[in-house]
């Protein structure tokens, strides 16, 4: 299924609030920022099993250039030791509350691209991963004055 919000206004930031179903693992994820700015990028997941041995895996896939990794998250977070998100990203989840979300530190227009946040918690390890849509709009770009907001329901 393609994804019928690819853009809604080139001026803002484009918020996606996703839930994906994931073999028995759902994960949500929304975001919004404005150049300079942290922004949290959710990712909510539930599964029937344990949260036991739970791994993370944060993605980036630029709007030019080569993807890369943002964070690792096994028994405890793995930022990135180089590249565009070192000191750029912290955890601010968790998994022991079913939360697998991070922090991106004063975006930048570089940050604007695709976020995957891939969870796994065997026996749940098949499926689909959140996808994370971020465009970074200047501070002067004015938001539509009503707040925006999208569900969307994969299924």
């Amino acid at each position: 299924m393609d994804n019928p919000l690819e853009s809604i206004c080139s001026n803002i930031v484009f918020l996606s609030l996703g839930m994906q179903k994931v073999s028995g693992m759902q994960v949500y994820t929304e975001v919004e920022a404005f150049n300079g700015t942290d922004v949290k990028l959710r990712c909510i997941f539930s599964s029937r099993y344990p949260v036991t041995f739970v791994s993370v895996i944060w993605k980036f896939k630029p709007l030019h250039g080569r993807p890369e990794t943002v964070m690792y998250y096994k028994v405890r977070p793995y930022p990135p030791p180089e590249g565009r998100f070192r000191n750029q990203v912290v955890w601010s989840g968790d998994v022991m509350k079913k939360d697998a979300s991070i922090t991106l530190l004063q975006v930048s227009q570089t940050f604007s691209g695709t976020y995957t946040c891939m969870v796994r918690n065997p026996p749940d390890v098949h499926g689909r991963d959140g996808e994370v849509v971020l465009r970074v709009a200047n501070k002067t770009t004015s938001f539509i004055p009503h707040d925006l907001h999208l569900d969307i329901i994969w299924k």
